[in-house]
């Protein structure tokens, strides 16, 4: 009996001191979170003084670090700003980015010549020098949590610079949501292109499949992939606990949706708003089939990213070149997106390195960065729109393309499965396919089809994606945000 008394006096001596200890190094990190949250209301107080009718003029900020990339999300960031700017007129606009080689113009003007919006008010860009924290480049290991990290440490630094009332992360830093909220007393939005993580990433990794995420080294190794799945399971469930600091979340797809419902449990505040696609512009071009069927074209429109796998593609279509060898007219692949950095400019000349190991490089076009109404000649001329990007979140570039009259053949999951790609009025509106093999024999099935049959599937697709135009994106915004200006 003594020697367990002994035993429990020496636990004693050394877990309450522990416990003092802890108690003692929470308190001072409470007190100095609220220190700091003092100083920056200070701070906010000093730079944003009260107006002649005695109330301050209402701040709202949106985080977009690449918001001069070009892509999908940053057409949803410049409809959000138009949207907001025409209901809300008295309130001051802020963009934070890290574009730091652009001015703002160059960057509104980009809005304007890529996307064909031009905002009627001024916007306020804070540029963020150290973006390159969010690049995945910089961490070869560990990338989701390095990354999520970073953008604290980006976030930090933007909300140092300007310290607004409403918070809206539009680019998936959901990280920088807690900053905002707890530091920075914001009230907090966020539009969720594609979840950080996915109960699907976690499926890749527990089933040991190669992906573009999951390196071959780590799916041949057990020991190395339960290992990454306990990492995995550990990031999912910090980001669940930062994303749940959101006072409204907008999804932008049924698939999304279901991911950010399973990991950030927020189902009274989340709703799905369909990204703004420039359909009627597109909707202008006359469909005509007799101009398609004499030079047989596949176009693809999306940023230059790994995701995208760009490389299905080329594949694809190289085997669809060796089943219409001997015809008059061979097939042209046009490939056209955005290069956000050094990295997708390599990634580009990796493609076309590969168009020449396959001997395609004749009938391969790479279209870099350029401007909208070159991209809708494109669509125009094309026959065949293509995506090949796994578990898309949702696709503004298929959308566009059913738009303009091509044929869509994208992915057989995620949002062209369950939002874009599905039939109307019982009548499809394009193909879905999921290896080279299911997209050649596709490619060669649309081709082959009679110009009426073509002409039919087209207008089935028109009339289906009129439900993404950028006045159903609009309502569906500012119903959703409504409550974070009250």
């Amino acid at each position: 009996m003594p020697v367990f008394k002994q035993l429990f006096r020496l636990l004693s001596s050394l877990i309450i001191p522990a416990l003092v200890l802890s108690g003692g190094l929470f308190l001072c990190l409470l007190l100095l979170l609220c220190a700091l949250r003092f100083w920056l209301q200070r701070q906010k107080d000093l730079e944003m003084p009260p107006g002649n009718d005695g109330k301050k003029p209402l701040v709202v900020a949106f985080f977009h670090p690449y918001c001069n990339a070009g892509g999908g999300g940053e057409r949803v960031l410049w409809c959000a700003l138009r949207a907001l700017q025409k209901k809300y007129k008295n309130a001051s606009y802020v963009v934070y980015t890290g574009d730091t080689g652009a001015t703002a113009e160059n960057i509104l003007d980009g809005a304007y010549r890529r996307f064909n919006i031009r905002l009627k008010h001024p916007v306020k860009f804070v540029f963020l020098k150290r973006r390159n924290l969010v690049e995945a480049s910089q961490y070869p290991y560990f990338t989701l949590l390095g990354q999520s990290i970073g953008s604290v440490f980006l976030g930090w630094e933007a909300l140092r610079k300007c310290i607004p009332d409403i918070y809206i992360d539009s680019m998936g830093y959901a990280f920088t949501l807690p900053l905002f909220k707890y530091l920075g007393g914001c009230r907090i939005g966020c539009y969720v292109h594609y979840p950080t993580i996915s109960t699907d990433m976690l499926s890749v990794v527990r089933n040991q499949h190669a992906r573009f995420n999951n390196a071959a080294i780590i799916t041949k190794n057990p020991l190395l992939s339960k290992m990454k799945l306990v990492y995995y399971y550990f990031f999912a469930s910090i980001y669940g606990l930062v994303g749940s600091c959101s006072d409204t979340v907008m999804v932008n797809s049924t698939w999304t949706l279901n991911h950010i419902l399973s990991l950030w449990r927020c189902t009274d505040r989340t709703s799905i708003v369909y990204p703004p696609c420039d359909v009627q512009t597109f909707l202008d071009i006359p469909l005509q089939e007799e101009n398609r069927i004499i030079q047989p074209t596949v176009v693809s429109i999306s940023q230059f990213r790994p995701e995208k796998d760009h490389s299905l593609q080329i594949r694809a279509f190289a085997k669809l070149l060796a089943k219409t060898k001997g015809q008059p007219l061979l097939p042209k692949l046009i490939l056209i997106g955005g290069c956000r950095n050094l990295d997708d400019e390599q990634r580009v000349s990796e493609l076309k390195k590969l168009c020449e190991e396959l001997g395609i490089e004749e009938h391969v076009e790479f279209k870099v960065n350029i401007p909208f109404k070159e991209l809708k000649r494109h669509l125009a001329d094309a026959t065949i729109g293509l995506h090949t990007m796994w578990n898309e979140h949702f696709g503004i570039g298929i959308v566009e393309c059913m738009a303009a009259g091509t044929i869509i053949l994208a992915h057989n999951s995620g949002g062209p499965k369950l939002d874009i790609v599905v039939p109307y009025e019982r009548n499809i509106t394009g193909y879905l396919a999921e290896d080279e093999d299911g997209y050649a024999n596709s490619m060669a099935d649309i081709f082959s089809l009679s110009p009426a049959k073509r002409l039919q599937i087209r207008q089935s697709a028109r009339e289906s994606v009129k439900r993404f135009a950028d006045e159903e994106f609009e309502e569906t915004f500012l119903l959703s945000v409504q409550q974070l200006f009250k």
